[in-house]
């Protein structure tokens, strides 16, 4: 039997705005040795990869170590048997929130972040919506509760950024830490600059 890689890692796309992150951080965490990603993507995130970046299905599966269908419910990740590190959902509907927060586990990423959540490992929602209602308010509160991290992906300007991609890395970044993987995707924080006087 082939021994397991240091790290293994689940990422799962839905149809929210902001593929962009689940892209650039399957990307990244397939590049590093020692990680094995697991990938699912939703029907509805296919549609919205083709709209925001111009990707097929198949190209963003070509960036993952193992690929797992949404529909299939019996796949190695839908069992608490299955070793991984963590999980990533990148980005996470309000719908799959939802049912996150509900332990419907109706279809995969559902059911592999129920596996996650109680076996006791990291779980990652990166929830995409803006303003939030109270539905989806109380649904975070819920996931945070049962150990989850709801990490909306909101981006930050100290750092200056130059470009989107240095935006959405940064932010990647800050999940990637999340993980306990070592990366060199943004700098990071050295300390304020000293004011200076008029």
């Amino acid at each position: 039997m082939a021994d397991r890689p240091a790290r293994r890692l689940v990422v799962a796309i839905t149809g929210a705005t902001g593929a962009v992150y689940g892209v650039r951080l399957l990307a990244q965490l397939s590049a590093t040795p020692g990680v094995e990603t697991h990938l699912v993507v939703s029907d509805a995130a296919a549609l919205t990869l083709h709209q925001e970046l111009d990707l097929q299905r198949r190209d963003v599966e070509a960036l993952a170590h193992v690929v797992h269908k949404n529909r299939d419910v019996g796949a190695s990740i839908a069992s608490g048997s299955f070793q991984s590190d963590g999980m990533v959902i990148a980005p996470c509907s309000m719908k799959t929130l939802a049912a996150v927060a509900h332990g419907l586990s109706d279809n995969l990423i559902a059911r592999a972040a129920d596996v996650v959540l109680k076996e006791r490992r990291r779980l990652v929602l990166m929830v995409r919506e803006t303003p939030f209602n109270l539905a989806h308010l109380r649904n975070m509160t819920t996931v945070t509760e049962m150990g989850g991290i709801v990490f909306p992906p909101l981006p930050s300007f100290y750092h200056r950024p130059a470009s989107i991609e240095e935006m959405v890395d940064h932010t990647v970044a800050r999940v990637i830490d999340l993980l306990g993987v070592e990366h060199a995707l943004a700098p990071r924080w050295a300390g304020m600059k000293p004011a200076t006087d008029e």
